[in-house]
């Protein structure tokens, strides 16, 4: 790991040198000396934040460190469009030097210089993811959309005709640092007032006492049939190193714990029935079920004990690579299918009927948004919080609302 580290500092530093001496010969010889300021205050900053100082409880990602993060990989973004669009300039330069030296009147090879009009508009291409991914860490992650779904089912009871569903996803209240901005997110899906509120997993990045000055707003959230929730992979507490397994079982004991003092009814591998006018469909809430190396939790065949193969079922799991490989395969038929998990990688590109890119699509199949599959629906929620990144960059926080239409015939 140390060695992946100085591989990595020395990369940075041999780009550092590169885009300085590119400034240098833009004719500001201000501004190549603010370039390596800003940029060995932000690498020193992530350094001091991991390996230095132990703070806020020794959290695996607290908000500092997210920041630290969240600057980087911002500046990162900036090195990498300005070495592909100057070293791509310096290429054409080259190609133009050598048409000139074989084919015209040149008896020596040399390169044109830049001109100032081209460096201006690199750097200000440049300039503009760095601006998208600042502006992502400061507004875009409190930029909530609501979607809004109608699924239409022949075997629909009538009694849950126009019945409609709010589902949240991956909250990571670990990361969250403005409770004003939290609290209009929580009203926005309070304004909703649909029937009931799923909430399909991550309540935290790691550890319980991260709902500590949290509780209070998510015990806000209110549906007239309950709210009802499932764990997600950050929920378990894998991804810390715990002195003793004692302490891992008495983290995720607490978290069920608080989540029930939150109003939330907690699914482990067990379903629910929602009942109206003598009607009924069924809430099939499923642990944490990841392909890969996500943790394997999840077990269907139990959580859908006491379901008849008659019954509408809409299934809570975090992690929709469990659609495809657990759900679809399955003997019964699965209606709706809730999961989140991916954040759409929290950056990407989405203009409805034009466009829907993220690079979570090279990791997922199944990224964001509706799918169908023989008449079986997954929707992939994109999240209400964020991780690591403590922004949103195109793809925002979202809140899903689901409404359940009997198909005519």
């Amino acid at each position: 790991m140390r060695f992946i580290f100085i591989v990595m500092l020395a990369l940075y530093v041999l780009i550092d040198v590169y885009v300085f001496r590119v400034l240098r010969g833009t004719g500001r010889s201000f501004w190549p000396y603010v370039y390596l300021f800003v940029s060995a205050v932000i690498i020193g900053n992530l350094i001091v934040r991991f390996f230095v100082i132990n703070d806020e409880g020794g959290r695996v990602l607290s908000v500092s460190k997210s920041y630290a993060i969240g600057f980087f990989i911002s500046f990162i973004v900036f090195k990498v469009f300005f070495l592909l669009f100057f070293s791509s300039e310096t290429l054409i330069r080259f190609f133009i030097g050598g048409y000139k030296r074989l084919f015209g009147s040149d008896e020596v090879f040399t390169m044109p210089d830049r001109r100032a009009f081209v460096k201006n508009m690199l750097l200000g291409i440049a300039a503009v993811p760095f601006a998208s991914m600042l502006y992502g860490m400061y507004r875009g992650k409190y930029n909530y959309k609501v979607l809004s779904y109608t699924l239409e089912f022949d075997d629909l009871p009538e009694a849950f005709d126009g019945y409609t569903i709010t589902q949240v996803s991956d909250i990571h209240c670990g990361s969250f640092d403005n409770k004003e901005k939290i609290q209009y997110g929580i009203d926005l899906i309070n304004e909703q007032q649909s029937d009931v509120l799923l909430f399909t997993g991550d309540m935290v990045n790691n550890k319980a006492d991260e709902l500590d000055g949290w509780m209070d707003v998510f015990a806000g959230l209110y549906a007239k049939d309950g709210k009802y929730s499932v764990l997600g992979n950050h929920d378990y507490g894998d991804y810390v190193e715990w002195e003793t397994e004692e302490q891992k079982v008495a983290n995720l004991e607490d978290l069920k714990g608080r989540q029930k003092s939150m109003g939330f009814d907690l699914l482990l591998n067990e379903n629910r029935f929602l009942e109206k006018d003598g009607q009924r469909i069924a809430l099939v809430g499923v642990e944490n079920w990841g392909g890969g190396h996500f943790k394997k939790a999840g077990d269907l065949q139990k959580a859908k004990q006491g379901v008849s193969k008659d019954d509408f079922k809409i299934v809570m799991s975090h992690d929709p690579t469990h659609w495809e490989e657990k759900v679809l395969p399955d003997e019964d038929h699965f209606h709706i299918t809730l999961s989140g998990h991916t954040h759409g990688m929290q950056f990407g590109i989405e203009i409805p009927g034009w466009i829907k890119w993220s690079p979570s699509k090279w990791r997922y199949k199944h990224w964001a948004g509706i799918y169908e599959s023989n008449g079986e629906f997954l929707n992939v929620n994109r999240g209400f919080g964020y991780l690591a990144f403590p922004g949103r960059v195109g793809i925002w926080p979202e809140v899903t609302v689901i409404k359940l239409k009997k198909k005519l015939v």
